[in-house]
């Protein structure tokens, strides 16, 4: 058989098996922050086909000529063993086999729309409404309510593999704080510890839930603190993995800081290759497919004008947190009532592996594990670090 031949006949193969998964797509598990979106599904030599998906269909077209909301590209046996079971597809992008890029709310939302997984704890994706606005939301698992809270410039994508290891356990409920991923991003809105806290308590309501037990990683981190902080009678466990706190050391910057309107973000001063120089430092390429995507969900907010306001505002508001004083975050971080565990990254170069200390004489009671990685312990260490939430919460 020609070369040209087999090609033929692996793209008529391939077609096959994107047309089940078409076919399946369940538009209660995908529902899309705009009118549509297209995926491009690939074969490992390119070859492939769009999907272009809608509120309540799903049509496959040629290849279009514009880029696509998410890519998906895996080999035709990869493929195949996605359609068997949804579970293999996020075995297969966790060992590098299937590579998603672009929007993960789209491409991780149309293998869980089309995969097959028990109702139970089928992976979904949501636009949720809650009192304050539209929240986007990923829910998967069975179990006691779990509230996973990403960090600054991150998205909901960044807990995928936190789902996936915990949802046998926990009813895992991942979402986009306001101002990112495909949640509303109000401009003017304050984007401080306070304002997210409302807004979780507000999306804990859409979903009737009393009580959680929550993660947060690193402004998710404080995020969670302060949940604990306000209503502790919402709060089961807290898991706090690198969490951003308030600098106990003199903020050079502080008053220039309280100068600049956060808003004037929506202009792009900032070049696109030096934010992935950046994004490339706190996420070290260690050949994982979540880093790559991760960057890709960083990238998608910032390049808007709402997403870089939003994404100022919150790291300006983390640099200006008082840490001391009546109202100061090391004189409230001691009225803590949720038993929490803290994780620490011994190579993390965003939050000092230093503040433990700190933190242990504040709240004597707490747990800490520190671990071999940088910022991003669920992607980097993704076993050590969900063997360590589970015997906490268990």
């Amino acid at each position: 058989m020609t070369r040209e031949a087999q090609a033929d006949l692996q793209l008529r193969d391939a077609a096959d098996v994107f047309s089940v998964l078409v076919q399946r797509l369940d538009h209660d598990v995908l529902q899309l922050a705009s009118s549509r979106a297209t995926v491009r599904l690939c074969v490992a030599d390119g070859a492939g086909c769009d999907v272009r998906i809608t509120a309540d269909t799903a049509q496959i077209l040629p290849t279009l000529t514009r880029q696509p909301d998410a890519t998906l590209t895996a080999d035709l046996h990869t493929w195949r063993t996605i359609a068997e079971d949804l579970a293999n597809g996020m075995a297969a992008f966790q060992q590098g086999r299937l590579h998603v890029r672009g929007n993960l709310h789209v491409g991780i939302g149309f293998l869980a729309a089309s995969g097959r997984a028990p109702a139970a704890w089928r992976l979904r994706f949501l636009q949720t409404r809650t009192a304050f606005g539209n929240v986007s939301t990923m829910v998967g698992g069975r179990g006691a309510p779990l509230l996973l809270i990403h960090g600054l410039g991150a998205t909901k994508a960044s807990f995928i593999s936190t789902v996936a290891a915990l949802g046998d356990s926990h009813r895992c409920i991942a979402l986009d704080l306001p101002g990112f991923g495909d949640s509303d991003k109000p401009l003017f809105a304050a984007y401080d510890a306070r304002y997210f806290s409302k807004w979780c308590q507000a999306l804990l309501d859409a979903f009737e839930i009393e009580r959680a037990d929550l993660v947060g990683h690193s402004l998710g981190g404080r995020v969670a603190i302060e949940v604990g902080l306000q209503h502790p009678e919402r709060v089961g466990r807290l898991v706090l993995m690198m969490p951003s706190l308030a600098w106990r050391r003199n903020r050079e910057w502080a008053t220039l800081l309280t100068l600049v309107r956060p808003e004037l973000g929506m202009l792009q001063f900032t070049p696109r290759p030096v934010v992935e120089r950046i994004l490339s430092w706190l996420l070290p390429d260690s050949g994982n497919g979540w880093v790559a995507a991760a960057k890709d969900e960083f990238l998608r907010s910032f390049v808007t004008a709402a997403g870089r306001a939003a994404f100022y505002a919150a790291a300006r508001n983390i640099y200006l947190e008082q840490p001391h004083g009546p109202t100061g975050f090391w004189s409230r971080l001691s009225e803590l009532q949720p038993p929490s565990l803290f994780i620490w990254g011994r190579r993390d170069g965003v939050v000092p592996i230093a503040f433990r200390r700190h933190v242990a004489v504040v709240l004597p009671e707490s747990q800490h594990v520190e671990l071999d990685c940088g910022h991003v312990p669920q992607l980097e260490r993704p076993r050590e670090v969900h063997n360590a939430i589970r015997r906490f919460l268990s």
